[in-house]
């Protein structure tokens, strides 16, 4: 299988499956208003490490051209997972509009991963 080949296969399902979390996250984004269980944030951050990880260790891809966002995925939702294990107690969510903003650019860059993914040619 070549590089693009998997970009397309992984983008095939990074792309609907994080479109739908963040799209879903924002739907019911007053959970995270409350006090969150530790343990449920940190089964959280567990679930997040261990995609993300496993996209970057398939699809560690640096280039110019649409497949970085897929890698770029990867790590920011490793990240995002170590910090949620980590700090399984830290406020989750806060009233700011950056937020907002923040998950409809990572909707955007989730739903282009997952048209350019669709409609490649493979």
């Amino acid at each position: 299988m070549t590089k693009s080949e998997n970009s397309i296969t992984i983008g095939k399902y990074v792309g609907p499956i994080i479109s739908l979390l963040i799209i879903s996250e924002i739907i019911n984004y007053h959970i995270w208003d409350t006090p969150t269980n530790p343990q449920l944030v940190y089964l959280n951050g567990f679930v997040l490490l261990l995609f993300g990880f496993y996209v970057i260790r398939v699809h560690n891809l640096w280039t110019r051209s649409w497949p970085v966002f897929i890698t770029l995925s990867g790590w920011f939702f490793t990240i995002l997972g170590v910090l949620r294990m980590f700090f399984p107690e830290a406020q989750q969510a806060g009233e700011s509009i950056y937020i907002f903003v923040g998950l409809g650019i990572l909707t955007l860059i989730e739903l282009f991963i997952t048209f350019k993914s669709y409609l490649s040619k493979n």
